[in-house]
């Protein structure tokens, strides 16, 4: 016996406590789901609502609560309008008799009526509420007159009273009653549905007027527990608004619940200020309303019991679910809770949709991996093999019935294969049929000579075609792939800019604000969406300034000194009126900024130049400048030079590489036509961080860069974009350096000046002549000389663009910020 006693203790002891604590975990949140779907989705909740309605009195004699509740179950939750109907009669005849009748008649006063007029009317739902007044007042009216003999103007007067507030509370009940019987999806309440639910809660609370214990009434204790709940998670406003709503329909109830409505929106008020010390301190502002509201009653008598009452809304309030709270306030606006939710919604979506865009990358990966070719092999084996098959064709065509075959290809094989090689060869290169020697060599040896000739320059034609057709299709293959890959490679960056989170800044916030106040700057507010070194964005409320450029003139200089970078205003949003505060967001610059100037002119003074120009600020911080020279003149020149320049604009907007978007350009050029239309194209994209600048020339003239009395030629030799399937260039790096001219220009101006032995030379010391750096007197000087040395004649399009590249300095960085060492304490 003791040793099953040990043993049982042994095996109890072993039992994991966090096993346990788990399975009672689980089964509390089992009993919660079940009552929750008992209560909501099965409409018992339903019962306790309308008991408490069907019993609840206005002016201790108006029962205007039990048929707009019945109207409202039967309107939006039919299914359950029988629980409405017997919990409305059960609380009905806790009252009277005639309470009971009057609900009894009216309720299926309104079913017969409401059946009449649904056949005749199709949009019925909206005259319910002027059904409901009629049946009421009908209602009130015939028991009044036939049931109570009461045949006074005062009884006609509360009937039409009474039929009025049904007809109100039936347009509150229509909002509310969703509420409590459906599961919301959406996390918000508008803020006429939480009036509505709150009406409906204070009209359930009149319900219990007339129960007490010890003295003390239960409408009081419930009605204060209420205000407590809102206060806590909503805050001071809508506390208050509880307190007076409920003390409101509370004294319309009872008179003499009059001083409650001034309680219960004093605590409401002072719970929703002191919500920052948690329940107790919610419960601190209760204490204090009803000492302050209590005074005004009858002395002690009156205080001990309202104390008391006080005194259980809060224990009820503190042994509250923290999990009830929290999941209240997640339909309230402007809560901590609703804005969490919103933002792990708003998070979900974007964590879904960067997924998406993340797939879809793998997916554009993986069709790019799928198209890369295998490189075709150049190599001596492969060679050989194919010329292997392309001789096997022939002797199959002509050897094969030959009488000779076997002294050829078995006595001979060396002579006969090396003349049939030969004769490839010579085939391949067209001048088989010159070569006089190798073919009488070949009748010598071959009886069917001339026949071996004609199947071999017939099947050369296919086997070059062939050759062409696969070195097509690779050519294609790669250039899909690459463009595939460009397209991956932005989405997948897309994916990743969408999952950056965005950080908070509070305390940068704080520095600022505070350094600008000690300057003696008054700011509204501070927001810091980015602090992202090159992408600062910084947003800020200042009172009205009245034009005098404080924001550009103070905040920003000082700003660019606090975070070591330069800050300027990005937008400003001036306020309507003198005593409102402005909107300015301020953000990084670039450290180098970049002026354009461009002149150009049509050849023999036409008006439409086939060659182009763009000058591009790309999203990435770079600057794009790029001339592309159609082929020709006029106007079918123009439009190549022009569609050139408008795709590359677009392909770089994306964020795809320079090369791939060239490639792209290049093969939508090769493929959209059939005649030989080309065009070049001379790009410079510039860094606008550090003045790092890459150039891409395709069939272009050398570009110039003027660094003082200094020229240096930038060049690369490739031909016009449209002319190869696959282009090939070559990518020229520069670093600029700030005060430097980028001088470019298309083959009408470089090759412009006929007597002009070597062009380069020529150019440059016409550069290095320059006596100014403004960007646009460069490029007009250039053209003017160009055509004077032309003896004034246009004789092709002439283009020069200029681009001068200077450090970025803001109009008023100069001035100092000397309290920039105080935010760092």
């Amino acid at each position: 016996m003791e040793r099953v006693e040990r043993g049982t203790v042994r095996r109890i002891s072993e039992v994991p406590i966090h096993d346990t604590q788990a399975t009672v975990s689980r089964w509390i949140r089992h009993v919660k789901l079940r009552l929750g779907h008992l209560f909501v989705h099965q409409g018992f909740l339903l019962l306790l609502v309308g008991f408490l309605l069907g019993r609840a009195l206005i002016l201790a004699k108006l029962t205007p609560f039990a048929l707009p509740f019945f109207v409202s179950v039967y309107m939006l939750r039919r299914d359950k309008a029988a629980f409405a109907l017997i919990a409305l009669m059960a609380g009905a005849l806790t009252l009277s008799f005639d309470v009971l009748l009057f609900v009894g008649v009216s309720i299926f006063g309104f079913l017969f009526i409401y059946g009449w007029v649904r056949r005749v009317i199709s949009e019925s739902l909206k005259i319910v509420p002027f059904v409901v007044f009629a049946v009421s007042l009908a209602a009130k009216w015939l028991i009044s007159y036939y049931w109570v003999g009461e045949r006074t103007v005062y009884g006609t007067a509360m009937a039409v009273v009474e039929a009025g507030l049904s007809l109100v509370l039936t347009l509150i009940f229509m909002q509310s009653i969703p509420l409590l019987t459906v599961r919301k999806h959406k996390h918000a309440l508008r803020a006429e549905e939480i009036i509505s639910l709150i009406i409906l809660l204070a009209s359930m609370l009149t319900g219990m007027i007339g129960w007490s214990a010890y003295g003390l009434s239960l409408e009081h204790v419930m009605s204060r527990y209420l205000v407590l709940l809102f206060a806590f998670v909503a805050g001071a406003a809508t506390g208050s608004t509880v307190g007076v709503v409920t003390g409101l329909i509370l004294s319309l109830a009872n008179i003499g619940n009059l001083l409650e409505m001034s309680l219960l929106a004093f605590a409401g008020l002072l719970g929703g200020l002191l919500k920052e010390g948690r329940k107790l301190g919610v419960a601190f502002g209760l204490i204090v309303a009803t000492l302050l509201m209590g005074l005004y009653g009858n002395g002690k008598a009156e205080l001990v019991p309202t104390l008391l009452e006080s005194g259980i809304a809060i224990v009820l309030f503190l042994f509250t679910a923290h999990s009830l709270t929290e999941k209240i306030a997640k339909y309230i606006p402007g809560t901590a809770e609703y804005i969490n939710e919103q933002q792990q919604y708003v998070r979900k979506i974007r964590d879904v949709t960067a997924q998406h865009v993340s797939q879809f990358s793998n997916v554009f990966q993986a069709l790019a991996e799928s198209f890369s070719p295998e490189p075709l092999s150049d190599d001596s084996e492969h060679q050989e093999r194919e010329e292997d098959y392309f001789l096997g064709d022939i002797t199959g065509q002509t050897c094969q019935t030959c009488f000779k075959k076997a002294q050829c290809w078995v006595t001979n094989f060396s002579t006969t294969y090396a003349y049939m090689k030969r004769m490839m060869h010579e085939a391949e290169e067209k001048t088989l049929a010159h070569n006089h020697q190798l073919l009488r060599e070949w009748e010598r040896h071959c009886v069917k000579a001339g026949k071996v000739v004609d199947a071999m320059e017939k099947e050369m034609v296919i086997y070059q075609a062939n050759r062409k057709l696969k070195q097509q299709i690779y050519e294609s293959r790669k250039l899909v792939a690459e463009q595939l890959l460009g397209i991956s490679q932005v989405m997948d960056d897309f994916a990743k800019e969408m999952q950056k989170e965005q950080e908070n800044h509070y305390l940068q916030e704080e520095q600022i604000y505070h350094a600008l106040q000690e300057f003696g700057i008054e700011i509204g507010h501070v927001d810091i969406y980015s602090l992202e070194k090159g992408n600062i964005d910084i947003e800020m409320s200042i009172p009205y300034c009245d034009g005098r450029g404080e924001c550009e003139k103070l905040i920003a200089p000082m700003l660019s000194d606090i975070l070591g970078e330069t800050i300027v205003v990005k937008r400003e949003e001036c306020a309507a009126y003198p005593n409102g505060y402005c909107r300015v967001a301020f953000g990084s610059t670039k450290a180098f900024v970049v002026e354009t100037g461009v002149a150009f002119a049509a050849k023999g003074g036409e008006l439409i130049s086939g060659d182009s120009y763009a000058t591009i600020e790309l999203g990435t911080g770079k600057y794009a400048v790029a001339v592309s020279d159609g082929m020709g003149n006029g106007e079918r020149a123009h439009y190549e030079s022009r569609e050139t320049l408008r795709l590359l604009q677009k392909i770089l907007q994306t964020g795809m590489d320079e090369s791939i978007a060239i490639k792209s350009i290049n093969s939508i050029l090769a493929l959209r036509t059939t005649e030989d239309m080309y065009a070049t194209l001379d790009l410079a994209i510039i860094d606008l961080q550090n003045a790092a600048t890459k150039f891409l020339k395709i069939g272009s003239m050398p570009s110039f860069i003027k660094r003082g009395n200094k020229v240096i030629k930038v060049e690369a030799s490739n031909l016009p974009m449209g002319i190869l399937k696959e282009v090939e260039f070559d990518v020229v790096s520069e670093q600029l350096k700030s005060g430097d001219l980028l001088i470019m220009m298309s083959d009408g101006v470089f090759e412009g000046p006929m007597n002009v032995e070597n062009h380069d030379v020529w150019m440059k010391r016409k550069i290095q002549e320059l006596k100014t750096n403004d960007p646009q007197e460069v490029a007009d000087l250039i053209i003017e000389e160009v055509i004077r040395q032309c003896g004034g004649e246009i004789e092709d399009d002439m283009t020069v663009v200029v681009a001068k590249v200077r450090h970025n300095t803001p109009k008023w960085a100069t001035i100092p910020a000397y309290m920039y060492m105080k935010k760092a304490q």
